[in-house]
């Protein structure tokens, strides 16, 4: 293959397994004068793997502005570049979307060598509706605009998929179960690699396994979309199922637990019931 110069190339990798690495990603990797990396000591692991030497240059978050000038009069110049990004396809949720910008704007060619992308994996092993979908990335981490996103989506019918990290799936997993009702949920973790694991479910029993089990690994969440059967319910039996247990002389953490348990309702929501109730 004749690499073009002053050619862009977007490099698919792979999202764990390296073996998804296609010939012609090897091929351009190999031929361009240069290739651009959201972190240069993944790209050149993967590069050494594969027996490739190209000089790296860092393109991440926090330079791209300064470096992604560099970069566009390195094209205009006639070099050629691939970019890649840690894992998957560039500028997915990711700062390439931004020298793919620049380089529009200064009329320098980009194309696309595809490869693995975790959102359409995790999609395809989710069982869920894949005929219309929205990708929505990372939620943010301010309560303000976290808690926005999520009423947006209050009544998107179109399937959703969100990264997330492990530290932060609780919260997650109980922020969308609070907004949205009791969906289908498929956790994807691993996707490709040797442990692979694709937890098909609720979000109720998705907080109620996450409760007991260390999240690790970083997921994709794949999200039924709205139907008139996913609408957030309060269930008109807790606070009586609460009462019951009360009555009974549990204790409240104890009689949470025991509802938590009946009633098939996160632990979380039952104890603000609780809570409502011993004001």
């Amino acid at each position: 293959m004749t690499i073009q110069p002053g050619t862009l190339y977007l490099i698919g990798t792979p999202i764990g397994n390296l073996g998804d690495l296609s010939p012609r990603a090897l091929e351009i990797l190999a031929g361009v004068d240069f290739v651009a990396a959201e972190d240069t000591r993944v790209t050149g692991s993967l590069l050494f793997h594969f027996g490739i030497k190209r000089p790296l240059v860092s393109y991440y978050e926090h330079n791209l502005r300064q470096r992604g000038e560099q970069i566009v009069a390195r094209l205009q110049a006639g070099e050629s570049c691939a970019l890649c990004t840690d894992a998957g396809m560039p500028a997915i949720s990711d700062p390439g979307c931004d020298i793919v910008r620049l380089c529009r704007e200064a009329g320098i060619p980009v194309t696309s060598v595809p490869g693995p992308s975790a959102v359409t994996t995790a999609l395809a092993l989710s069982g869920l509706e894949t005929g219309r979908f929205t990708f929505e990335g990372f939620l943010s981490t301010n309560r303000k605009n976290r808690t926005e996103h999520l009423q947006e989506l209050r009544q998107e019918r179109r399937t959703m998929v969100f990264y997330e990290a492990p530290h932060k799936l609780r919260r997650t997993l109980s922020d969308l179960f609070e907004t949205l009702g009791d969906r289908e949920i498929a956790l994807c973790r691993e996707m490709t690699k040797l442990h692979e694991e694709v937890l098909r479910t609720t979000l109720s029993r998705a907080i109620a396994h996450f409760e007991a089990t260390e999240p690790r690994g970083e997921f994709v969440l794949v999200v039924e979309g709205f139907s008139t059967q996913a609408l957030p319910t309060e269930d008109p039996d807790l606070e009586q199922a609460l009462r019951d247990a009360l009555a009974q002389g549990l204790s409240g953490r104890d009689a949470v637990k025991r509802v938590s348990e009946q009633c098939k309702v996160p632990k979380n929501q039952v104890y603000a019931c609780y809570t409502s109730l011993t004001d």
